[in-house]
């Protein structure tokens, strides 16, 4: 064999060897560092915790001041916050589409609040914790997620939702949302967003309108269609703080 031929082998048996090693090195260890991303596991869908929807009060007109007559799921309380509040109205029909049972702010004649308490249970928003809701707004007017932790405290999410054209069903994870304290007794935010909340233990959940209503006819307000809560249920049996220090 030519001494050419000698170089030429030895050559191409370096190669191969090179390409086996890559693709060896590329195969991840057994029980090792690089199996730990396959061996983790996605938090499953987290169960319905309430679905609220609304109910037709009889004996009074369409458009009335909400209240728990209101209220179709029985395991449910509402709560209203804000000197405003007392003007949200519960307006719509059941079976009209373009006009479905809502509640509605246009009377609002400052920033108002609305939130609901499960009588038997806390809710554990964290893990594929999230909330479903059928809104629509007018003008700059948006919806916003409202909780009460365990220990009282009130915050208010920094996602926003609503569109002007018609209702519409919007969907997002908890776990997107940060929080920032709220003074319910006016209805707005105090300090910065927390950079870390426990959410294991949430009393209530709802949502606010930080403007004025501008009255009857478009300019600025929020319809709130139904409502759906997805967390695990945590019993009743004591509160704990909600802020981790």
């Amino acid at each position: 064999m030519s001494r050419r031929m000698v170089i030429a082998s030895i050559v191409n048996s370096l190669i191969l060897l090179s390409i086996a090693c890559s693709v060896f090195a590329q195969q991840p260890a057994q029980g090792g560092a690089n199996a730990a991303p396959a061996e983790r596991r996605r938090p499953g869908p987290a169960p319905l915790f309430f679905r609220e929807e609304w109910k037709t009060v009889t004996g009074v007109p369409v458009e009335h001041p909400v209240n728990q007559l209101a209220i179709a799921n029985p395991n449910l309380e509402i709560k209203l916050y804000g000197a405003a509040s007392k003007d949200i109205q519960e307006n719509g029909v059941p079976t009209n589409v373009d006009n479905p049972l809502h509640v509605w702010t246009g009377l609002c004649e400052g920033p108002c609040a609305l939130a609901f308490r499960d009588k038997s249970n806390y809710v554990d928003l964290t893990g594929s914790a999230k909330i479903r809701w059928y809104i629509k707004v007018s003008g700059f007017h948006q919806v916003r997620p409202l909780i009460k932790l365990a220990d009282g405290t009130w915050l208010l999410g920094d996602h926003a939702d609503g569109t002007v054209s018609d209702y519409h069903a919007y969907e997002f994870s908890i776990n997107d949302v940060r929080w920032i304290k709220m003074d319910m007794n006016k209805v707005y935010t105090r300090g910065n967003l927390l950079d870390s909340v426990d959410l294991t233990k949430v009393d209530e959940i709802g949502f606010a309108d930080l403007m004025p209503g501008s009255g009857h006819g478009d300019g600025g307000y929020v319809d709130v269609g139904w409502v759906e809560v997805y967390g695990k249920p945590v019993k009743r049996d004591g509160a704990t703080s909600g802020l981790r220090q």
